[in-house]
C-alpha cells in the first residue's frame, strides 16, 4: 500500500516550557510545515497545487526522531502514536517535568518511535483549532452564511431536538452539543451532499454515504446523518488525542494507520471517511484535493491563522464534588461519553447519584441537590444540559466551562444566573439524553471547546479526589491520599463518596 505525503515548511516559535530554541532537523527538507497550508494561495478557481509527499522511512527499533509538540498533545498519546512509552520519551527529553499534563505547542522534543507498517499520509487536512467549536468560531453566524448561499440547506426544515429547526440552527444545534465547528460541518455536508451550491439534495437515501437502516424511513435523515458524522468525528478525534485509536479498517478491510506526527483533526476526518469509502474514494477524501479543497474553498486557508487550542501545561482550576458538603452520594459512572452515542469518545463526564432507599428513576429529597462545583455564569439551560461558565465572559466556546446533564426541568437553574460554589444548580433526575435508567447527574468538562478526558494526565479533581480511567466505560475509580472508591451503576456502599471526607 502507497501513499503520497505533503511537503510544506517546519517553524517554530517560542517555547512555553523553556527558553530553548528549535534547530531544524537537516534531515528532513526544510519546506516541511505541517503548520503551513497545504498548497499555493487560491486561484480563481479554487483550486489546490499538491507538493509531493514524503515517504516515512523504516526507523531502527528506538531510533530517535524529531517531532514538534502540537496543541493538546500528552506524553501517553504521543507513546501510543509512535508506538513507544512514557518513560522512553522523559528520558529523550529531560526538560519535560515528571507529571506535565499537555505540551506546550511549538515544543522541540526528540521521540524514540519504533516502526509499523502502513502509516498513511502526513498531510494535514485542517488544524484542530477549526475542529472544535472554539475561539475560531466565536463571530461566525451560520445562518448568515448559509442564508448567503444558494444550496438545498437553506431551505431545508426538519425536526430536531423537539423542535422544528431551519438548516442552519440544525447545524449549530450540532455543533453546540458535540462542540465541532459549525464551519466544519458546513464543509462536510457540502463536500459530500452539495448543500451549499446544489439546488436539491442528492438522489441518494444517505446523503453522507453511511447506512442507517434503524432510521431509513426517517423524515429527518438528514439531520440523523449529520448526528452520525458529529459522533463519528468525535471518536476519531479525541480517541487520536488519548491515544487508543491508532488504527482502523476502510469498508474494504484496507488498514489505515495514521501517521504518528498527525494531528487530532486530520485523524477525524480521516476516520470519518474511512466508515464509508475505501481505496482510491477514500485517498481523494484525505488527501489536498478532497475535503481541504472543499473547506479553503468555503472558509478561506485554515492554517493561516493561529492553531494553538490547548496550552501548555494546563491545568484545571479547584472542583468541589457536583452535591452539597457532608451529604454521600454514590459514584455511578466513571469515564464516559461527554455527549454521544454510548460508549463513543469523548470520555469526558463522570456520574453522580443522590442517596436514595430506590433504584432507577425517583425524585431525590429536597436537599439531594446539584451544586455549582465552582464560581461561574450560567450560559446554557435546557433539556441537552446546563453549562457553566467559569470564566464568566459568557461564550461556552472559551476557556473553562462545566456541563451538567440530567438536571430536572422544572428545577434546574436558569440562564443567566450567576452563581457561587456550592450553589443550587438542579435537581438530579432522568430527564435529558437517552436510555438513563437512573436519576444521576452527568458532569463533563470543556477547554477552548475542547472535551477534555475525565481520566488521563489531566484527569477531574473534585476536592482531591482524582478520576482514574477504567477497562471500559463508566468503570473507572476515584483516588484521594491512597484511598481508592469504584465506579458501580449498582450505586452500592463501596461506590459510596462523601463530599468532605479527609481519610
Amino acid at each position: 500500500m502507497t501513499h503520497k505525503h505533503l511537503i510544506t515548511t517546519l517553524v517554530f516559535i517560542g517555547i512555553l516550557l523553556s527558553g530553548c530554541v528549535f534547530q531544524p532537523n537537516p534531515q528532513i527538507p526544510q519546506t516541511y510545515n505541517p503548520f503551513s497550508p497545504p498548497s499555493a494561495p487560491e486561484g480563481a478557481s479554487g483550486s489546490i497545487s499538491a507538493t509531493p509527499l514524503p515517504v516515512r522511512p523504516n526507523y531502527k527499533p528506538g531510533e530517535l526522531v524529531d517531532y514538534i509538540a502540537q496543541s493538546g498533545d500528552t506524553l501517553p498519546a504521543l507513546a501510543a502514536h509512535f508506538n513507544t512509552s512514557v518513560p522512553e520519551i522523559m528520558a529523550a527529553n529531560p526538560i519535560i517535568p515528571n507529571g506535565a499534563t499537555t505540551m506546550p505547542p511549538g515544543l522541540p522534543m526528540k521521540i524514540p518511535i519504533y516502526y509499523k507498517a502502513l502509516w498513511a499520509s502526513p498531510f494535514k487536512i485542517v488544524p484542530d483549532a477549526v475542529f472544535v467549536n472554539g475561539p475560531a468560531q466565536v463571530g461566525f453566524s451560520t445562518s448568515a452564511f448559509v442564508d448567503s448561499k444558494s444550496g438545498w440547506l437553506k431551505n431545508y426544515v426538519t425536526y430536531a431536538g423537539g423542535q422544528y429547526r431551519t438548516g442552519a440552527e440544525v447545524v449549530d444545534y450540532v455543533a453546540t452539543n458535540y462542540s465541532i465547528s459549525p464551519r466544519l460541518l458546513l464543509a462536510i455536508l457540502e463536500y459530500s451532499a452539495g448543500a451549499l451550491t446544489q439546488p436539491t439534495m442528492p438522489n441518494k437515501k444517505y446523503i453522507l454515504d453511511y447506512a442507517q437502516p434503524y432510521y431509513a424511513e426517517a423524515p429527518n435523515l438528514a439531520y440523523l446523518q449529520l448526528v452520525w458524522a458529529a459522533d463519528t468525528l468525535n471518536n476519531g478525534y479525541y480517541g487520536w488525542r488519548a491515544g487508543i485509536m491508532n488504527e482502523f479498517d476502510e469498508p474494504d478491510g484496507t488498514l489505515i494507520r495514521p501517521d504518528p506526527w498527525q494531528n487530532a483533526a486530520s485523524v477525524a476526518i480521516q476516520y470519518l471517511f474511512s466508515r464509508t469509502n475505501s481505496g482510491s474514494r477514500y485517498d481523494a477524501d484525505v488527501g489536498p484535493d478532497g475535503f481541504a479543497k472543499t473547506y479553503k474553498v468555503l472558509f478561506g486557508d485554515p492554517w493561516m491563522k493561529d492553531t494553538k487550542l490547548i496550552p501548555g501545561s494546563l491545568e484545571q482550576p479547584a472542583l468541589l464534588f457536583p452535591f452539597p458538603a457532608g451529604q454521600v452520594w454514590t459514584f455511578t459512572g466513571g469515564p464516559h461519553t461527554g455527549w454521544g452515542s454510548v460508549g463513543s469518545q469523548p470520555f469526558a463526564a463522570v456520574d453522580f447519584a443522590p442517596p436514595s432507599e430506590h433504584h432507577g428513576c425517583f425524585t431525590p429529597d429536597p436537599q439531594n441537590y446539584a451544586i455549582a462545583v465552582a464560581d461561574g455564569l450560567v450560559i446554557r439551560s435546557g433539556p441537552d444540559g446546563v453549562v457553566l461558565d467559569l470564566d464568566g465572559d459568557g461564550d461556552e466556546r472559551t476557556g473553562w466551562v462545566i456541563y451538567y446533564l440530567h438536571l430536572s426541568n422544572t428545577t434546574r437553574v436558569p440562564l443567566g444566573k450567576e452563581l457561587h460554589a456550592g450553589d443550587l444548580i438542579g435537581y438530579p433526575s432522568c430527564q435529558g439524553g437517552e436510555l438513563v435508567t437512573g436519576t444521576h447527574v452527568h458532569i463533563a468538562r470543556k477547554y477552548n471547546g475542547e472535551w477534555i478526558q475525565a481520566g488521563g494526565p489531566l484527569a477531574f479533581n473534585f476536592d482531591g479526589w482524582v478520576v482514574n480511567d477504567g477497562s471500559a466505560a463508566y468503570e473507572g475509580s476515584l483516588i484521594r491520599n491512597g484511598v481508592t472508591v469504584k465506579a458501580c451503576v449498582c450505586s452500592d456502599y463501596r461506590s459510596e463518596i462523601r463530599s468532605d471526607f479527609a481519610p
